[in-house]
């Protein structure tokens, strides 16, 4: 099957070491000039036009290995770019932003700040996403909607159309997107145009999370979702600004993913008939009525089967009109429930069959299954072992072989030796002591929680490190009531990269990489130890 992990507990790879002969077809030779080198001399086009077919003695060795997830496709590391980074891990970072102040280049130039109330709407859309002077985004913030502001000129709120229930009067949408997504706007303003409860709609706010002064998060119901039963949104509050990853704390993050637990266990609750405590609920608390859930007979006759939860960090919007990330700046995640079963229909009205709902843990389900036919193996736990004894494939002994990140008892936050995105990495629970794996969050004690919790702020903080800012997080969770004891509970984290953003190759699952997965585990260890983030 495919897959590049092998019962024998390690990772097996090709490597393509081209050497081929090319017949030439072409039919019409045009050369022509194409400027002149530094010396004067005609540059032309002659080297494209050989007289004869073109022998290729030996182009650059391509590593190709399998996803360890089948359902992933396949990496492609070009050796040559690979060699580069390996050499020098420090290029595996992508270069800091720039400050660009528009007010001041005017300013400069004698010219009035006003000038931006003219320029073109891409420029405008440029402006509010590489701006890093509040006084750019300020002007473009009244741009793009009708503030309502106090006598000394710092905004309250939205003008509203149609009353206290009415709309906003946003009069450019994505630039309003962009400017109030940008983090260097005032925060005042972000409040007033985004944050504060009811500036995005009239989601209903159905639970929260306080911790010190610090830590406030509002967990609002999209009931108009795309995911039947509606799904939920931990978000930071508005006293409680979160648009960097460097602003994030552990306390920020236990909050986020403790009213993901709550909310889920008590849906759960409601369906099995447990009584639930007073809200909010605390750990302890969270603890037994996890313990209840867990222990009920037959968790099949509870309509939902699995858990959908994701996080898209980060945000970036294009002068073309290319919006490159589905989020909101602010930090927050989403999360709903799926459920076991829905109505089937085969073109007419009447029912004629019951739905299986998708869920992305099913081909994890599918993936183990088909291992075990086919190898009488467990795959995760040939899996860890390849992990654990990795080997490089380009055969260098003295340089780092580790894949592992940061893990504790409970939890392995790894690159995988076949990346999806080019800095991909993956968090996985670890088996329990009776071997099997916790693969849901209904079989994740307090401390595997609090684990899985902390590895996911540990991949957000060596990310952004390297200068991530657009992360894509999703779960793999198996369905509550499968008999596997062998399927983890598994988190991707997946950035976009800007010369990267996807194409054809990625469209057919085929991922392109210019260096080692173990050298680039070793800079994302390098990122947590210069933040002061040790292994806990």
């Amino acid at each position: 099957m495919r897959t590049c992990v092998t019962p024998e507990g390690t990772f097996v790879y090709g490597i393509h070491k081209p050497a081929y002969r090319v017949r030439n077809l072409r039919s019409r030779t045009r050369i022509e000039n194409l400027g002149v080198d530094q010396h004067g001399s005609v540059v032309d086009n002659e080297v494209n036009y050989p007289p004869d077919d073109v022998e290729v003695e030996q182009a650059d060795w391509i590593y190709e290995i399998a996803n360890p997830l089948s359902f992933r496709g396949s990496t492609f590391i070009g050796k040559g770019w690979a060699d580069r980074s390996a050499a020098n891990p420090g290029r595996i970072r992508l270069v800091e932003k720039a400050e660009v102040s528009l007010h001041r280049s005017l300013e400069g130039h004698g010219l009035a700040p006003a000038l931006i109330d003219t320029l073109p709407r891409p420029l405008l859309l440029g402006l509010a996403t590489s701006s890093t002077d509040g006084a750019d985004l300020v002007r473009l913030a009244h741009i793009s909607c009708r503030l309502l502001c106090d006598e000394d000129g710092l905004p309250m709120g939205l003008y509203y159309s149609d009353g206290p229930a009415g709309t906003p009067e946003i009069i450019d949408f994505e630039l309003f997107e962009a400017v109030a997504n940008n983090v260097h706007l005032p925060n005042e303003y972000k409040i007033a145009m985004v944050i504060r409860p009811g500036a995005q709609g009239h989601s209903e706010i159905m639970g929260d999370y306080h911790k010190s002064d610090a830590t406030h998060i509002y967990e609002y119901l999209r009931t108009n979702s795309y995911i039947g039963g509606g799904h939920y949104a931990a978000n930071m509050a508005d006293d409680a600004i979160r648009y960097r990853i460097a602003d994030l704390t552990k306390a920020d993050i236990y909050g986020l993913r403790h009213l993901y637990y709550q909310r889920c266990y008590a849906r759960f609750a409601d369906f099995l008939a447990i009584p639930l405590p007073d809200p909010p609920l605390s750990e302890e608390e969270l603890e037994e009525l996890r313990q209840k859930i867990a222990g009920h007979m037959d968790l099949s006759t509870a309509e939902m089967a699995s858990t959908l939860w994701g996080w898209n960090f980060g945000f970036d919007f294009s002068s073309s009109g290319f919006r490159l990330h589905a989020s909101h700046q602010q930090i927050h995640q989403q999360y709903a429930m799926i459920p076991n079963q829905v109505e089937g229909f085969s073109g007419s009205s009447d029912k004629s069959t019951t739905y299986k709902p998708y869920s992305s843990g099913d081909m994890i389900e599918e993936l183990i299954t088909a291992y075990r036919n086919v190898h009488d193996s467990s795959f995760f736990n040939d899996y860890i072992q390849a992990l654990e004894t990795n080997v490089r494939m380009d055969g260098r002994d003295d340089l780092n072989r580790e894949l592992i990140v940061w893990q504790d008892d409970q939890v392995v936050l790894f690159v995988p030796k076949a990346q999806t995105s080019q800095w991909e990495l993956q968090l996985m629970t670890r088996p329990n002591n009776d071997g099997g794996f916790p693969g849901t969050i209904i079989e994740t004690p307090t401390q595997v929680r609090r684990s899985l919790d902390l590895g996911i702020l540990m991949a957000q903080k060596a990310l952004a490190g390297l200068g991530a800012s657009m992360v894509t997080t999703i779960e793999y969770s198996k369905r509550f009531f499968s008999k596997l004891t062998d399927q983890p509970l598994i988190y991707c984290f997946l950035p976009k990269l800007p010369q990267s953003m996807g194409a054809f190759s990625e469209a057919q699952l085929r991922f392109i990489n210019g260096h080692y997965p173990e050298d680039f585990a070793l800079v994302c260890r390098q990122s947590l130890r210069e933040q002061g983030l040790t292994q806990e």
